[in-house]
């Protein structure tokens, strides 16, 4: 794998640990200079060769969804000739339910702070190129970004009231291949393997709208405009050092259950390698 497209700038321990102490809440584990990683409710380490990756070197790709930046910033590292990240502003632009909405956008605002303040800050230490934009996926249109050899989407469908309208729009910029993780309902993919079954959740707390077995991603994909091409097994993205700890005996059972299927705790994900179908 090819080394950052830009030199990491000369900053000393002490400066890379006050800047990560300075966000407010990290997304993403992400590995910084002189051994420093951010604090993530999320560490994507350990299951990035699991996922279905296409050869990114020297490809121009796109980040959906990025957050602090974490999957821009690895096809960075993997060679890509230039990576755009998008995102929203700010969470007043979330996908929230209206029961929520006059309390959740606040709240995020409390916890987290600014938006963007963790790819920020990791695109300085990094010394990074990506190019980050505050566009909803919801608003992707090729003749405003170009079109993309490659397109990244992960986690992401579950927080969108409108998950097939968003592929639809990543599909009118995907020239090459979309690399798409989302959650997984492990229970209905055990029992409804080849169904495609989705649990409407709706909590605005968490911001979550759609629980999908594995069969329901597939198949918003392909009806979104996209052929699968390749499908890797279920794997579970463990939980960093920032995520909150488990509140009770049943979060240690569904711990238990998650270790037993998918090697490790964490949230269960599935994730596909589609192409945009001939219409």
């Amino acid at each position: 794998m090819s080394q950052p497209a830009a030199p990491a700038p000369t900053v000393s321990p002490d400066e890379v640990r006050r800047a990560v102490d300075d966000v407010r809440l990290w997304y993403h584990t992400i590995e910084l200079p002189h051994g420093v990683a951010s604090p993530g409710w999320f560490d994507l380490r350990p299951i990035l060769d699991r996922m279905p990756w296409p050869d990114v070197r020297g490809k121009r790709c796109l980040d959906v969804g990025t957050w602090d930046g974490h999957l821009a910033f690895e096809m960075e590292r993997r060679g890509a000739s230039e990576v755009v990240a998008i995102d929203i502003p700010d969470h007043s632009m979330w996908d929230i339910p209206i029961r929520g909405r006059k309390a959740v956008s606040g709240t995020l605002d409390a916890m987290v702070g600014e938006k963007a303040s963790g790819f920020q800050t990791a695109h300085r230490l990094l010394g990074s190129a990506v190019d980050r934009r505050t566009i909803s996926v919801y608003d992707l249109d090729p003749a405003e970004l170009g079109t993309f050899d490659v397109v990244v989407c992960g986690s992401l469908l579950l927080h969108l009231r409108d998950p097939v309208r968003a592929l639809e729009a990543i599909r009118s910029v995907t020239a090459g291949v979309l690399l798409n993780t989302d959650l997984m309902r492990v229970g209905t993919t055990l029992l409804h393997p080849r169904t495609p079954v989705t649990r409407l959740d709706g909590d605005p707390n968490l911001v979550q709208w759609w629980h999908s077995n594995a069969a329901a991603h597939r198949k918003m994909l392909e009806t979104a405009g996209f052929d699968v091409v390749r499908s890797v097994r279920p794997y579970a993205i463990p939980y960093g050092d920032g995520h909150p700890p488990d509140r009770g005996l049943r979060d240690r059972v569904n711990a238990t259950i998650r270790r037993a299927l998918l090697g490790n705790d964490g949230v269960p994900h599935t994730a596909f390698l589609a192409r945009p179908a001939a219409l």
